[in-house]
C-alpha cells in the first residue's frame, strides 16, 4: 500500500506504524459492532449524545497512539481539546455519528488524522458496518480497503448534495429559490464529506462541524482533487494551545469549482443569518 522509504520520520509514518494502526482500528471496529444495538446514550453538556462505547473507543485510540507514535500529542472529541504543542499531532473522533449508533442506524465512522505543521498529513476513516477503511497520505493519494482509488471521470455524475441537520435552515431562509441538488442527510459529518470525494454527492454543506468531525475527510477530499471552501475559519491557521471545544468550521465541499459556485450562495446563508 505504502512502500516509500521515509526521509523524515516526523512528517510521515513508517510501514510498521501503519500496520499497528490498522490493528488498533480493527479492535475498535470489533468492539463498536459488538456494542451496536446493545447500548444506551446519555446527553453531554452541549446536548450531543455520548455512549460508553464512545468513551472506551476514545481512550483506547488515545492510548494506542501514545504507544505507536510517542511524543505526539492527541486532540480528541472525548478528551483533550486543545491543539497540542508537538509538531506532529493527532485529531480523533472515535465514533462520528453517535446519534445514528445509539438509534440503531448502522452508519457511523471512526475518524483519525495526523497533522504535521498544522495540516493533515495522513488520515484514517473507517466505516465498521460497511467494512470500508480509507487511508489518505498527503501527496500520495487515497486507498480504500488497501486498493488505491483515483479521481477521474469514471466517478458517477451525482445530482445529490449532502446537508447536515443544522444546515437545513438555509432552505427555510430562502424558500422561494430552488436548491441546486437532491438533498441527502446521512447524519455523519465525516461521511457527508467523504461522499463528495467518492462522487456519491457533488457537494456538501456543513454548518457547525468541529475539527474532529472533519479532520480525516479533509485530506481525503484534497487527495481526490475536491475543493474545500472554509466559510468562516480556516483550520490551517490554528495555533498550539488553542482550545477548540466550542469552535465550528462551517464549510462547503465540492467536486469542482462550479459545484462550489452553485452552493456558495446557500453556504453563505449559514454565516449571514
Amino acid at each position: 500500500m505504502h512502500n516509500n522509504k521515509m526521509k523524515d520520520s516526523t512528517n510521515t509514518l513508517s510501514n510498521n506504524q501503519l500496520e499497528e494502526l490498522n490493528s488498533l482500528f480493527e479492535s475498535i471496529c470489533e468492539r463498536q459492532l459488538k456494542d451496536f444495538g446493545n447500548i444506551t446514550a446519555s446527553n453531554k453538556a452541549d446536548g450531543s449524545l455520548i455512549t460508553s462505547c464512545d468513551l472506551w473507543s476514545d481512550q483506547t485510540i488515545v492510548n494506542g497512539l501514545s504507544r505507536i507514535a510517542p511524543n505526539e500529542g492527541v486532540l480528541s472529541e472525548e478528551g483533550e481539546k486543545k491543539i497540542p504543542n508537538s509538531n506532529a499531532f493527532w485529531i480523533v473522533d472515535p465514533l462520528d455519528g453517535t446519534t445514528n449508533f445509539a438509534a440503531g442506524i448502522p452508519f457511523w465512522s471512526i475518524s483519525v488524522a495526523r497533522f504535521v505543521n498544522g495540516k493533515p498529513q495522513s488520515s484514517f476513516l473507517i466505516i465498521p458496518t460497511l467494512k470500508k477503511s480509507f487511508l489518505a497520505i498527503k501527496g500520495e493519494g487515497v486507498w480504500l480497503n488497501k486498493q488505491k482509488i483515483f479521481c477521474d471521470n469514471n466517478f458517477q455524475k451525482s445530482a445529490c448534495v449532502s446537508l447536515c441537520s443544522r444546515s437545513i435552515k438555509i432552505l427555510q431562509i430562502n424558500p422561494k429559490e430552488i436548491f441546486p441538488g437532491k438533498i441527502r442527510l446521512l447524519g455523519v459529518s465525516s461521511l457527508n464529506l467523504t461522499s463528495v470525494a467518492m462522487g456519491q454527492t457533488f457537494g456538501a454543506i456543513e454548518a457547525t462541524p468541529k475539527i474532529w468531525d472533519i479532520a480525516a475527510a479533509w485530506l481525503i477530499l484534497e487527495e481526490l482533487n475536491c475543493i474545500v471552501d472554509w466559510l468562516e475559519i480556516n483550520p490551517c491557521n490554528l495555533k498550539p494551545g488553542e482550545d477548540l471545544t466550542n469552535i465550528n468550521f462551517p464549510l462547503i465541499a465540492g467536486r469542482t469549482k462550479k459545484n462550489i459556485r452553485d452552493l456558495k450562495p446557500w453556504g453563505n446563508l449559514l454565516i449571514t443569518n
